[in-house]
């Protein structure tokens, strides 16, 4: 008898309402303050995240999880008489985490590991990990969920995001002097989205309100109104402002579902406080 267990990385900011829900098991990153170092969702909130980032004059930085965390789990996994467990990760291209789970896999023998290259990150990838948890809860094998897994990485999850604040890109070195100083004067908001696995420029348009338009004109332009469909709305330490968003999309898509989530402490070190971003996933 199969038992699968759901694992996935911090940088999926799944609301945790969803992850109990759903028995769905998380492995933290890292950001490092100087020489105070924080497991993101664990020892440093989103909130004070940010606090700390107004504060400062430089970027915190960001490592990936230890294999030992892994192994970790996964022996505490097989204790608990799970056969399998499928760790979903973000882009491998943006993380060492997806290795860290690849080497962990070599140190354990009593439970069979097996590593998804989301090759996204934030919700999109928790779209990955609720669909499997759902299989998983279902009692579906690890190769039946693997392979559905694959098929939504072929297909493609749309993921877009408005970077709001440019010194996050500028401090990163994404922007120089000079790129930084004329798109704040033309109040620049760049929508960066997901290619070959990586966050990258999509357009650059001026002003807040278009950006976020451009944003829903995306969504619009994939989705019919009466679609079954999964919407995140995701923002970057503007609860208020995404609750809003969520209650324009459940009035234009009646039959969609709507979760809000979040910038986490790792990738808002990226994009900035006060991004927005919208990702979806046809049912």
């Amino acid at each position: 008898m199969h038992k699968v267990a759901i694992v996935t990385d911090s940088t999926s900011y799944l609301p945790k309402q969803l992850r109990d829900q759903y028995d769905i098991k998380m492995v933290p990153l890292n950001v490092i303050f100087e020489k105070e170092s924080y497991q993101e969702e664990i020892e440093l909130t989103v909130e004070d995240f940010y606090a700390q980032v107004r504060e400062g004059d430089a970027l915190p930085k960001t490592s990936q999880p230890a294999a030992g965390l892994f192994v970790e789990l996964y022996e505490k996994l097989a204790d608990e008489g799970y056969t399998d467990v499928i760790v979903i990760t973000l882009s491998s291209e943006i993380s060492g985490t997806y290795q860290s789970a690849l080497t962990a896999e070599t140190m354990v023998e009593n439970i069979d590991v097996h590593v998804f290259d989301s090759e996204i990150s934030c919700m999109p990838q928790g779209f990955f990990v609720l669909e499997a948890a759902k299989m998983a809860n279902q009692g579906q094998a690890a190769k039946v969920i693997m392979s559905r897994m694959t098929l939504i990485r072929a297909n493609g999850v749309p993921a877009y995001f408005m970077v709001d604040d440019l010194s996050h890109l500028h401090r990163g070195g994404r922007l120089n002097s000079a790129q930084f100083f004329v798109g704040n004067l033309l109040q620049v908001k760049p929508v960066l989205h997901f290619s070959d696995k990586k966050i990258v420029p999509f357009e650059k348009i001026r002003t807040r309100k278009k950006a976020i338009k451009r944003l829903f004109d995306l969504l619009h332009e994939d989705v019919e109104s009466n679609d079954q469909v999964t919407i995140s709305v995701i923002h970057a330490n503007r609860e208020a402002e995404a609750k809003e968003y969520a209650e324009t999309l459940k009035q234009d898509f009646p039959n969609a579902e709507i979760i809000i989530s979040y910038f986490g402490p790792v990738i808002g070190t990226h994009l900035g406080e006060g991004s927005i971003g919208l990702t979806w996933i046809k049912q």
